[in-house]
């Protein structure tokens, strides 16, 4: 186990042999340089290149001296720091970033991850699962108050909806509690690690665990972090959780492409309200909005003798595949919901009373 954990650490560079050598050839480059005799002025213009040949020699040796791999020699400029993971999360962590650019240093608890942290930028940080998310965040205020662009991901066993937006208050990267996937965080692994600055990507205008409300940057790696918060944040049985959280992703992506272009510049607006019979998520875009029946790139609106006429209209119009986001969303909710222009909807999901009797004990105590 501790060889796993010394993985990547970086190790002192030590002066090679090769170096060793060069050193030794410039050395006797310059005792020959001043062997060389200065060439004397005469009438032979030629006389001043006739010592030039030691010279060149001694030249062409020094550049043959240097290590040959020294170009191709990667070392890592970037580091991840994994806070007491298990191996399983450690295991996905060095399989998502590229070790030629990174290193992974491991520490044992939170006061030596701020610590380590004080000391050294980080570029991501992993928590650990054995520390609450009220914990975790504590963490993160902390660090980022000395490394305010520190990208941290809070892992977690243990976790309400209001540590969720805490961590967004505070500018957590993103936010896995128990169970989750280890695609799922993986990716967010790599898009914490090569995306561009995301400082302002979500903000949050006003929240408590029953209603929230946010402002998002239009773009794909916002949109992804944006779910999963919110899956984070539902407190709701697995299936209709998972049934709200693709419904969410479709419209959001919908919104983001067609509204806003993917331009990170325009912002999506964002409410979710948890009642006690019902969820809902509004999506409002910044765009001019649309018709559903005249959205042609949409199955929606395929005759059932064509079902698939906007997959070529898509083609013609050198658009991607797809167009399946508002009917799978509809399939997903009890009801979606778009306003008089086309760029607000929402989506409603009902709940069963064996589920809605009560909200959790969590929630209460968070609002």
């Amino acid at each position: 186990m501790v060889n796993l954990w010394m993985m990547g650490r970086v190790s002192e560079p030590r002066q090679s042999t090769g170096f060793q050598r060069l050193q030794r050839r410039i050395a006797n480059f310059g005792s020959r340089l001043r062997s060389c005799r200065c060439p004397q002025a005469s009438g032979n213009t030629d006389s001043r290149f006739q010592n030039s040949a030691p010279i060149k020699s001694a030249l062409l040796e020094c550049m043959n001296a240097l290590p040959q791999p020294l170009e191709n020699r990667p070392f890592p400029v970037r580091t991840a720091l994994a806070v007491d993971v298990n191996p399983e999360v450690f295991a996905v962590l060095a399989s998502a970033l590229n070790p030629d650019t990174w290193c992974i240093r491991h520490v044992p608890n939170n006061i030596a991850a701020l610590v380590l942290a004080e000391k050294t930028p980080c570029d991501l940080i992993l928590t650990s699962e054995k520390t609450s998310g009220k914990q975790d965040v504590e963490l993160l205020r902390k660090i980022r108050s000395v490394r305010p662009h520190t990208r941290l991901i809070i892992l977690t066993d243990e976790a309400t909806p209001a540590d969720v937006i805490s961590s967004m208050r505070e500018r957590a990267f993103s936010f896995f509690s128990r169970p989750f996937s280890s695609e799922s965080l993986a990716g967010m692994i790599r898009s914490a690690a090569e995306g561009p600055c995301w400082d302002e990507g979500i903000e949050v205008l006003s929240a408590t665990p029953n209603w929230i409300r946010l402002a998002a940057s239009c773009d794909m790696r916002t949109a992804e972090r944006l779910v999963q918060f919110i899956n984070e944040i539902a407190d709701l049985p697995d299936a209709e959780r998972e049934d709200v959280a693709i419904a969410f992703r479709e419209i959001l992506m919908n919104a983001i492409e067609h509204g806003a272009n993917f331009n990170p510049d325009e912002f999506v607006e964002i409410t979710y309200i948890r009642a006690r019979h019902m969820v809902m998520c509004r999506v409002k875009d910044p765009g001019k909005g649309f018709s559903l029946d005249e959205i042609r790139h949409s199955a929606l609106t395929n005759p059932p003798e064509d079902p698939l006429r906007h997959a070529t209209y898509r083609e013609e119009q050198g658009m991607r595949a797809g167009g399946y986001g508002v009917l799978v969303a509809r399939e997903l909710v009890d009801e979606l919901i778009y306003d008089e222009k086309g760029n607000d909807v929402l989506l409603i999901k009902y709940l069963h009373d064996a589920h809605s009797s009560k909200l959790s004990k969590e929630k209460a105590q968070g609002a």
